[in-house]
């Protein structure tokens, strides 16, 4: 893994502004500043785990934790009743942030091919 900060743990870190929804010490929830929804939060784990491929069994609490939230958060939201959790993984499937992330995306109707988030 590179030695250079994530966008993400840039904003973990305070370096970067970002619109924070909720944030514990394995995590945090922000919004997305390119919804691809009318709600769409990302889930970020505070540990920097480059692709969900990457995670090992060590991480697999944390893993769970973040399962959690997106229910939590999806309540807190108001989409608890249908929304998308969308993970990417590697660079052909749409990961431009290499540090794991969860999409958590709501209120909208989706079909097929409306996959497309970083």
């Amino acid at each position: 893994m590179s030695a250079e900060k994530s966008i993400f743990t840039k904003i973990m870190d305070g370096d970067i502004p970002a619109q924070k929804v909720y944030e514990d010490e394995d995590c945090i929830c922000i919004k997305d500043i390119s919804p691809q929804a009318p709600t769409h939060l990302l889930i970020i784990p505070r540990k920097p785990i480059p692709r969900l491929v990457d995670a090992t069994i060590e991480d697999k609490a944390l893993l769970g934790h973040l399962l959690l939230k997106v229910g939590d958060l999806a309540r807190l939201s108001g989409v608890d009743e249908a929304f998308r959790v969308v993970i990417n993984n590697g660079e052909g499937a749409g990961q431009t942030v290499f540090h794991l992330h969860l999409h958590l995306l709501g209120n909208k109707a989706f079909d097929e091919g409306s996959l497309g988030m970083h």
